[in-house]
């Protein structure tokens, strides 16, 4: 969503009721892909129990529908661009750009926050944990 906000500041496309569509549009077609892969990843953590092969299984399993999917929509959305409206244009172009830009954030960006969240989860663990059980005897 900023990334598609900063577009449209560089490439001078004023906020209307048309291109505020934009963002709700995009925000809930790209959550759908997001939610499929946070699903798919909770399902092979309960298996495997070890997040990188987990996220490995979750991207082999979801990883090219949601390729297919954003590309399916990104040229359904692009078909606005030969409209004459500018309005329509404009969202037909900012739409599927912003499928795009979620397509690869999902597949890239997206398993490596899950991966870094899960080490840090880990670490803080392990430090809630004491290394040396002392026992405070008085022999």
């Amino acid at each position: 969503m900023v990334i598609t906000a900063g577009i449209m500041g560089f490439l001078d496309i004023r906020f209307k009721p048309s291109t505020i569509l934009i963002f709700s549009i995009a925000f809930g077609i790209s959550s759908d892909g997001t939610i499929y892969f946070l699903t798919k990843y909770r399902q092979e953590l309960k298996k495997i129990s070890n997040a990188p092969a987990a996220i490995s299984a979750a991207i082999k399993d979801t990883g090219l529908s949601m390729v297919y999917t954003s590309i399916i929509l990104l040229c359904g959305f692009s078909i606005f661009a030969a409209s004459s409206v500018g309005g329509t244009v404009a969202l037909g172009v900012l739409v599927s750009l912003t499928l795009l830009i979620s397509m690869f954030t999902n597949i890239i960006l997206l398993p490596a926050i899950v991966l870094s969240i899960h080490k840090k989860s880990m670490k803080k663990e392990i430090i809630e944990q004491p290394l040396i059980d002392i026992e405070d005897s008085l022999e």
